[in-house]
């Protein structure tokens, strides 16, 4: 490697550096206080200046992407081992288990899910697509063996799941609510037997 290449790579290293102290910060105060955390905050606990925090993440949701990308990856692994279950209804019901676990990891995360799958594009839309295509899967082998009734849709599918999430953590909700919405969205889908 000559200076030139150095001196290249020592700039990469350092942002690649600032990016993941970034995310662990950022992480940290999601759990903390969840996805309405102030990025400003972020930036201090950091001890970085806004103008750095939004040089690597221009956005709330071009940060809360990120830090879900490895939560995304792990799903994907799931997702592979769900799909072995063999019986249609219950690999349905596992992955909206699944989903369910990926919308709780922080506080109010289910709010910015809802509102990029509305606007349709940038990453956490295109999070909430894959989420979506992969329910509509599940749902249709489901829905071919039986088990699950023909006019439930994959993408509303998702939004109950999101709509449980949200509800769970409402100042009405008691420690069986998120067992019973679960109950009723599993009832509502699902042919009886």
């Amino acid at each position: 490697m000559n200076d030139i290449d150095v001196a290249a790579s020592a700039p990469r290293a350092d942002k690649a550096r600032n990016r993941n102290h970034i995310l662990d910060v950022a992480e940290q105060l999601f759990v903390e206080q969840g996805v309405t955390g102030s990025m400003d905050a972020i930036a201090k606990r950091a001890g970085i200046g806004p103008g750095t925090l939004y040089r690597h993440f221009p956005n709330r949701e071009a940060l809360l992407a990120a830090l879900l990308q490895a939560r995304d990856e792990e799903l994907d692994d799931r997702v592979e081992v769900i799909a072995q279950e063999g019986d249609s209804g219950l690999v349905l019901q596992r992955w909206l288990e699944a989903l369910d676990e990926y919308v709780t990891a922080f506080d109010g995360l289910p709010e910015p899910l809802r509102v990029a799958l509305s606007e349709r594009k940038g990453p956490l839309a295109i999070t909430c697509q894959g989420f979506i295509t992969t329910t509509e899967r599940f749902l249709t082998a489901a829905q071919e063996d039986g088990v699950a009734q023909p006019w439930v849709r994959g993408r509303d599918l998702f939004l109950s799941v999101l709509a449980t999430a949200w509800a769970r953590d409402a100042a009405l909700a008691d420690d069986a609510s998120g067992e019973a919405l679960q109950n009723i969205l599993r009832s509502g889908w699902a042919t009886p037997e």
